[in-house]
């Protein structure tokens, strides 16, 4: 399986700190990467990184094999630190001036409401909504584009147990239609259940990347393991 993404030496600093160390990481094509680590650890700076937000202190940062460039970004869909919503529109006026900036046609509006359910929304407001809708509609602006890549930080976050189970089935489903995606969590069983391969970051450093053994209880051990490891080294 060719890699889709790779990132190689990426360091990251911020004046006097640095935040990213030397991350070296490759996400397969049409493969879900787990992406964990505490909060502060430098998930979202990685996923920035890799968007374009944020440019790398050095280090290389390779898409579909090729040194990146800003017009890889029209195969990308995300969501990091949130959904950047328009809170006086509707689901669907927040999607519809995000398809006029991207030139995409009106349809894709409706096919995406539905894949996350929001269909039901009509005039109401986001800024009335749950915070779960507030994510799912993020979702559904990165998904607009019919990206080859996902990237999605901390997703979860407001939704209740059935909003995660049916976000788990829809990113259990994304490499059955030739999508890869990237998820960041501090949530070990929500990542544990849906991807293909993990990487642990820590204070920084990606500290472990492999195949996903399936096993909640050995993935729980071996990121207590590294997180004490590295509170120890501190």
């Amino acid at each position: 399986m060719q890699n889709k993404i790779e990132l190689v030496n990426i360091s990251k600093q911020f004046k006097n700190e640095t935040v990213l160390k030397n991350i070296t990481m490759t996400v397969e094509e049409k493969a879900v990467y787990g992406l964990l680590g505490p909060n502060g650890s430098g998930k979202s700076t990685t996923l920035k990184i890799i968007t374009g937000v944020l440019k790398p202190t050095s280090g290389k940062i390779y898409i579909n094999q090729e040194n990146w460039k800003q017009e890889h970004l029209n195969k990308i869909g995300t969501m990091i630190e949130g959904p950047a919503i328009y809170p006086n529109l509707t689901a669907y006026e927040n999607l519809d001036v995000l398809a006029t900036l991207l030139h995409i046609s009106k349809e894709r509006i409706g096919e995406v409401l539905e894949i996350v359910n929001l269909t039901t929304t009509g005039s109401k407001l986001a800024k009335n909504f749950s915070l779960g809708m507030k994510q799912r509609l993020g979702i559904a602006m990165a998904l607009l584009n019919d990206p080859e890549i996902i990237i999605l930080d901390e997703p979860t976050n407001g939704l209740d147990p059935v909003g995660i189970k049916e976000l788990r089935e829809l990113i259990i489903s994304f490499p059955k239609k030739g999508k890869t995606v990237i998820l960041s969590s501090h949530l070990l069983s929500e990542v544990q259940q849906v991807s293909d391969k993990i990487g642990i970051i820590h204070q920084g450093v990606l500290a472990y990347e492999g195949e996903n053994s399936k096993s909640e209880q050995e993935l729980e051990a071996l990121f207590m393991e590294i997180i004490s490891r590295g509170e120890r080294d501190v």
